[in-house]
């Protein structure tokens, strides 16, 4: 008997900030490995989830949504989405039913692509048949997709349908990681992620924005794992107000973010955070390269 042919490739999530990129890759991946807030540019890395199947394998890139960039961490992030498009075999541009017909930067990335763009329409559990129907015939229009699937993240509405149109598309390739790998991203990663997420559940404005997390120390024993992290802000200003009184402001922070972490890594967790001032340093060059955002 003839043996299945195995697939294997990359596919990358693209599109605006806020349109459900990263609630699709989790949703997709089975796992929650993406940040995921009501807020937009929460993404800021390119993160591979990777799925796998006796007779496949499915690279997904969650990538930071598509801005006008305005300083050099945004550049650096419009490169991840780069580099994502360039090595994709499949494209996943999500737009959602309230797209407002700005999504200019977007389609001029995609342009260019030789490979299939599959065009979901997502959060269409919010909307009319008559307002999708509008969506179907406006994407048809405006940018003629490989095909433009109805989705709702969130309610893993569309996904088993998506999922069969992706293997379809797939090239015949063996794995290209272990099959037992879940992500290319360490565990440091996953841990500073971690806590970021929390500082933009917590605090208003621009001070998510204004913080990076970088993970110094992580020292795994039999019964716990050691972490030290240090948030970097801009500002001492903003030093005061992730602190907040008493320091309960990052105590929160840091019990919430153990207690994802208690679940994620499956063992008792100790983790002890400070602040530090890195002025500017969404524009500093070198401290963008120790944050894991430049070559």
């Amino acid at each position: 008997m003839a043996e299945t042919p195995h697939k294997a490739g990359f596919v990358s999530i693209v599109g605006k900030p806020n349109v459900g990129k990263s609630t699709l890759m989790n949703a997709l991946v089975g796992e929650k490995l993406s940040i995921i807030t009501s807020k937009a540019q929460t993404t800021r890395h390119r993160i591979m989830g990777i799925l796998n199947g006796d007779d496949f394998q499915i690279v997904y890139s969650d990538t930071p949504g598509i801005i006008k960039p305005q300083y050099a961490l945004h550049e650096s992030m419009m490169s991840f989405v780069r580099t994502s498009l360039e090595d994709a075999d499949v494209i996943l541009f999500v737009t959602d039913i309230y797209e407002k017909h700005d999504e200019d930067d977007v389609i001029k990335r995609l342009q260019h692509a030789e490979v299939p763009i599959l065009l979901l329409i997502n959060k269409i559990d919010q909307a009319s048949e008559e307002e999708l129907a509008e969506k179907v015939a406006y994407w048809q229009e405006k940018m003629n997709p490989t095909e433009i699937l109805p989705i709702s993240a969130l309610h893993n509405f569309g996904l088993e349908h998506l999922f069969g149109r992706l293997l379809h598309y797939l090239p015949e390739h063996p794995a290209f990681y272990p099959k037992d790998e879940l992500t290319d991203k360490p565990e440091r990663f996953f841990v500073s992620e971690m806590i970021r997420e929390k500082i933009f559940l917590n605090y208003k404005k621009e001070i998510p924005y204004s913080c990076e997390v970088v993970v110094e120390e992580f020292k795994e024993e039999e019964e716990i794992i050691r972490i030290r992290a240090e948030i970097s802000v801009e500002r001492k200003s903003q030093k005061g107000i992730i602190i907040g009184h008493k320091g309960e402001a990052l105590k929160k922070v840091g019990t919430q973010a153990r207690i994802d972490m208690e679940e994620f890594f499956q063992k008792k967790i100790f983790l002890d955070l400070y602040v530090r001032v890195n002025e500017n340093w969404r524009t500093d060059q070198k401290l963008l390269r120790r944050f894991g955002y430049s070559e």
